[in-house]
């Protein structure tokens, strides 16, 4: 079904379609790096700030993650630096050398930019983790606007976010394409009437592909034949 999904939107008509949004981490940028993060580093330096095991501290900080899901305050640096007792933005500077673009995002970025389309970086990530993963990456000259969810106090996965994009940035959600490798974003775009919701198979480049048949579906860029 993924395959034939991604025939069909292969067939895009790419002249009715003025506006491009586009995720971050897990669509533009390996999701490794944020896994490794907050799964394996954060728990040790934890473990270590607090004398316990690694173990242990996964048993303590899982669930506080899952917690905050879908939340703000899951993706705010501030919020877990005051909760964890750690400068959540300084670790992230230790290991950015983690930070990569993934396959054939930049050809695409470039052929976007040739052909017109207004592109606007869209990401739930705090504006500490967007400027150091901007300064790695430069992908930042790529875009026409960046929007940080933090801006509005509410998460992609939030409809009234949209609502909010549209009033600062204006789209016909009929002639925009967004493309986010989570569903629970993709879902709320869609329903708030983002014609072309596009999910992404392989965020983690050390994770196998992912099966999705709630949207169309993308392996990589060149995929989307712009």
């Amino acid at each position: 079904m993924n395959e034939a999904k991604r025939i069909v939107y292969n067939m895009i008509d790419w002249d009715a379609v003025e506006t491009v949004f586009l995720d971050m981490d897990g669509t533009l940028l390996d999701l490794n790096f944020d896994n490794h993060f907050w799964c394996e580093f954060v728990p040790q330096r934890y473990a270590e700030m607090k004398k316990i095991t690694l173990t242990e501290a996964k048993r303590e900080l899982v669930p506080r993650f899952k917690e905050m899901e879908g939340r703000i305050e899951w993706y705010c640096l501030d919020h877990w630096s005051r909760e964890l007792e750690l400068d959540i933005a300084g670790l992230k500077s230790e290991i950015s050398g983690l930070i990569a673009v993934l396959p054939h995002v930049v050809e695409f970025l470039e052929k976007v930019r040739m052909r017109g389309k207004r592109l606007v970086l869209v990401t739930n990530a705090h504006r500490d983790s967007l400027g150091l993963k901007m300064e790695k990456t430069a992908l930042n000259r790529f875009f026409d606007r960046i929007i940080c969810a933090h801006d509005f106090g509410i998460p992609k996965e939030n409809v009234s976010f949209w609502h909010r994009l549209n009033e600062v940035e204006p789209f016909q959600p009929e002639m925009t394409v967004m493309v986010d490798d989570s569903m629970a974003v993709l879902r709320s775009a869609a329903q708030y009437g983002i014609r072309n919701c596009i999910a992404i198979l392989k965020p983690d480049s050390k994770q196998p592909s992912r099966s999705v048949d709630e949207f169309p579906a993308i392996c990589d860029f060149r995929e989307l034949n712009c």
